[in-house]
């Protein structure tokens, strides 16, 4: 309804489709690598937070297709329609304007002549307003309140659930004072960097433990443990290699978002922070791999052992026999060193396990 009624308002879409690039060669490379980055860090958040939903499927690849149309297709016609409006802006009121909300206001009572807007047009508006706190409203509970209720549950289950973790990410939100965030196009595209900045890491390390590190083998047990003698419970509860990557992916990125807030900093330090998700990925994922190359960590297979759609109804209570879809303990549990186990390093293991 938004794009409609601007690309009439305007009659046309602006003057974006015609007219040529201002930036040539290196600085035109460069412009689209921030661009590039800047949409990765809009969904960056829910790159780290995506298991807080897909664990509810039924199976991995219940969560595959939904993921592969909607988030590319999702981001690129609102993406298209940010840009078309904004360009149709130019035309009606002579500058672009890149925040709808604003746009929305001159829709209300124009800048230009201080005509105000019929009752057919005061409605559209409300009608388009609400959409939008819909929208806000439906994005922050799937990309903040369900992750910070997931982990503050994880971290205080006596005290805390889901709800409540919500309740308190919403109130530091507030504290945060976001609107200020929306000022301008400049501190809204540097708060998105730093997003990548401090979530590349964490996904860096998460990919490399998974794929790298433990080639798809988890004790899912073991996983609900909080018992020392867990292979996760690592060094009193904190696994120090995962946040030792995970400060060396920020280290590399620092510098750079340093000089994005208006400091002055090396040029290099500036081309490294516009491939800010790739090197914050890369650098974490790198150092998580040596340091448990160096410092070997329990539960891990030396072949790829995701088992998949294989196992059902696993229980994770303290002491309960392993038991799936196939009846309880369906085959005998595989010692350390069968060929089997593909070299898994740990303790003794069933189908529970996976």
């Amino acid at each position: 309804m938004f794009f409609i009624w601007a690309i009439v308002k305007a009659h046309g879409i602006g003057p974006i489709v015609h007219q040529p690039s201002t930036k040539h060669g290196g600085a035109l490379g460069w412009a689209i690598v921030q661009g590039i980055m800047s949409s990765i860090a809009n969904f960056a958040t829910l790159i780290v937070n995506d298991s807080d939903f897909t664990r509810f499927a039924k199976k991995p690849k219940d969560a595959l297709w939904s993921q592969l149309f909607t988030i590319p297709i999702g981001f690129a016609v609102t993406s298209f329609i940010g840009i078309i409006v904004s360009s149709s802006s130019t035309v009606i009121y002579g500058t672009p304007i890149w925040n709808p909300l604003d746009l929305l206001s001159y829709f209300l009572v124009s800048p230009v002549d201080g005509h105000t807007a019929n009752g057919a047009s005061r409605f559209g508006i409300f009608i388009i307003s609400a959409a939008f706190a819909l929208a806000q409203l439906g994005t922050n509970i799937a990309a903040n309140s369900v992750s910070a209720g997931t982990d503050l549950t994880a971290l205080l289950p006596r005290y805390l659930n889901i709800r409540r973790g919500g309740y308190i990410c919403a109130t530091v939100g507030l504290a945060m004072c976001p609107w200020n965030l929306l000022s301008s196009s400049n501190k809204f595209t540097t708060y998105l960097s730093a997003y990548s900045v401090f979530l590349s890491s964490i996904a860096g390390v998460m990919l490399c433990d998974y794929y790298l590190v433990r080639r798809g083998y988890y004790q899912i047990r073991d996983l609900y443990s909080a018992r020392k003698g867990s292979p996760y419970f690592f060094t009193f509860g904190f696994h120090w290699r995962a946040y030792t990557a995970y400060i060396c992916g920020i280290l590399i990125n620092i510098v750079g978002f340093v000089g994005a807030i208006g400091k002055s900093v090396p040029q290099g330090a500036t081309y490294v922070y516009n491939l800010n998700f790739f090197c914050g990925i890369i650098v974490a994922a790198g150092s998580y791999w040596l340091l448990c190359r160096l410092f070997p960590i329990p539960a891990c297979s030396e072949r790829w052992m995701e088992v998949g759609d294989e196992v059902r109804n696993v229980s994770v209570a303290y002491d309960a026999p392993y038991e799936d879809d196939w009846g309880p303990d369906p085959a005998a549990y595989v010692t350390k060193g069968d060929e089997e186990t593909g070299g898994v390093r740990g303790r003794k293991f069933g189908v529970g396990d996976f």
